[in-house]
């Protein structure tokens, strides 16, 4: 599977998907070595059976190639199929603004909007070559999680689909949330000189928050509360909820916590679950 689309378009939340259904994958892959890395990765001693490769405008590779990789590809019995996310330019500007991340062409010196018409303009032949096309302008996270797995052909089952996410207080609150933690309580990494680099996904941040009494208890408590209340709101017109974790900033307690409770409705046999670090992703 080939992702590539608009910057912001949703390719990482699509990325982190088919991570979640057991997919390899890689994100900003060099063009020029998707053949070999293809070659590699379904090498019999490897066994990759389903790859995911994102390829984009942060590529310092020649993408008016990418024909010919595909090919190379296609020459090694498998099928790669190049999936395009768009969105509108109003949709991009806005998720740009609430996100505060920079765009891989205002390096350039470029407004934000100028950014986005160039990038448009020099992925036009991918859009015409793919096999699909997913606009995801008016779609949340949920919704484009959905909408891969259903145009896809990748749903697994009817199950809930949660999905658990991090974010700042400071920045405000995910505006679909359906159930809202706060974990400003907790002892904070960030005071932690070796820890304040690092996030709530690192080994050495897990370890520090584990080691306290009451972050134990934190995560007791609301794994308790979620496994009286999530199976309660599966229903044939509910598909998805989100469960958030709020901290300071957004980085370590809140990725933990978000992790955590991942991994935890896995163990309970959730089939859809996916995580969404606001700050990070």
């Amino acid at each position: 599977m080939i992702v590539t689309g608009m910057s912001g378009g949703g390719k990482s939340v699509a990325l982190n998907t088919f991570e979640d259904l057991g997919f390899y994958c890689v994100d900003n892959l060099p063009a020029e070595l998707l053949p070999e890395f293809v070659r590699t990765a379904t090498h019999p001693e490897r066994a990759e059976q389903k790859l995911a490769v994102g390829i984009d405008m942060r590529n310092r590779g020649d993408l008016a190639k990418l024909p010919e990789w595909l090919s190379a590809v296609g020459a090694m019995g498998l099928q790669p199929q190049l999936v395009f996310f768009d969105a509108s330019d109003e949709s991009l500007l806005r998720r740009y603004a609430d996100t505060r991340r920079r765009h891989p062409l205002t390096h350039l010196g470029l407004a934000l909007a100028d950014a986005i018409a160039l990038e448009r303009q020099a992925l036009k032949p991918l859009r015409s070559l793919a096999d699909m096309v997913l606009d995801t302008s008016d779609l949340n996270v949920h919704q484009l999680r959905h909408r891969v797995l259903t145009e896809l052909g990748l749903t697994r089952d009817s199950s809930l689909s949660l999905l658990f996410e991090s974010f700042a207080y400071r920045r405000g609150l995910p505006a679909d949330a359906d159930f809202v933690f706060d974990a400003r309580s907790l002892p904070n990494p960030h005071w932690d000189p070796r820890l304040k680099p690092l996030s709530g996904r690192d080994a050495e941040v897990r370890a520090y928050l584990e080691a306290r009494p009451e972050v134990v208890e934190y995560v007791q408590q609301v794994s308790a509360f979620l496994d009286t209340w999530l199976p309660r709101m599966q229903s044939g017109t509910r598909s998805y909820v989100t469960v958030a974790f709020g901290c300071s900033g957004g980085r370590h307690r809140s990725v933990y916590l978000a992790e955590t409770l991942a991994s935890h409705a896995r163990e309970r046999g959730w089939t859809e679950v996916a995580t969404f670090h606001r700050e990070l992703d």
